[in-house]
């Protein structure tokens, strides 16, 4: 009786096949059929309009939520009505992100300089008559709270420094966020100028949604950048 050997060979990868059997495939099983999970999809929302934190009930992993979060809240953030007032130099921005005009300097307590103060011109309130805005406490924000040019992950970080927030814990930058008038503003800014979108108590609830999922901070290659479209 004849006996039939079965050569067995090993390939590189090491898998064990047999002779008979050359044309199996020698891939690893955790290289097989592996299914990708599908990009997690937020409802659609009109470009001057904010989603509400319950549409990031989506995302079930808390970290992705709450980068989730402060992407949205940085489209109002990184909108012009936030970003003028915002300079990294001595001259506050209007318009597209150009200077100021007429000339004017931040000074030293970034309300203006002698005869030059912000309040010369902006009252606590748009002026009906005049296309110069005005809210209550108008300045400009410290050079250390700067951030045209920046972009959501840069900003993000930067919000959570005290040295780099005006002194602020998080519970101090959501009641901020929520109340305060100058913030306010920039959804009243008058004279045919684009506010941000959604309205500060929608802004509000996204930042302390973001801060209670634990303020994590989007990746930089995601995060979009600060943009000027519109005048202050």
């Amino acid at each position: 009786m004849r006996r039939t050997l079965l050569a067995l060979t090993w390939p590189a990868c090491g898998c064990v096949s047999l002779a008979l059997l050359a044309s199996a495939s020698c891939q690893a099983p955790h290289a097989q059929n592996v299914a990708t999970a599908p990009p997690v999809a937020l409802a659609n929302v009109p470009e001057r309009e904010l989603r509400a934190p319950d549409a990031f009930v989506v995302y079930a992993e808390r970290v992705q939520r709450s980068r989730a979060l402060f992407t949205e809240a940085a489209r109002v953030l990184l909108h012009p009505r936030c970003v003028n007032c915002h300079p990294s130099g001595d001259v506050p921005l209007q318009h597209r992100g150009s200077l100021h005009d007429p000339p004017v300097l931040r000074g030293p307590e970034d309300r203006g300089v002698v005869g030059m103060e912000c309040t010369s011109c902006h009252q606590d309130r748009n002026l009906e008559l005049a296309p110069v805005p005005g809210a209550p406490n108008w300045h400009l924000a410290p050079r250390s709270m700067a951030w045209a040019g920046r972009d959501a992950n840069a900003l993000c970080e930067q919000l959570k420094d005290p040295a780099r927030n005006g002194g602020k814990s998080l519970p101090q930058i959501v009641e901020h966020s929520e109340h305060d008038a100058l913030v306010a503003w920039g959804w009243a800014p008058g004279a045919e100028r684009e506010p941000a979108p959604g309205s500060q108590a929608q802004f509000g609830a996204l930042i302390a949604a973001w801060a209670d999922s634990g303020a994590e901070c989007p990746a930089p290659s995601s995060a979009p950048r600060a943009s000027n479209t519109e005048s202050p």
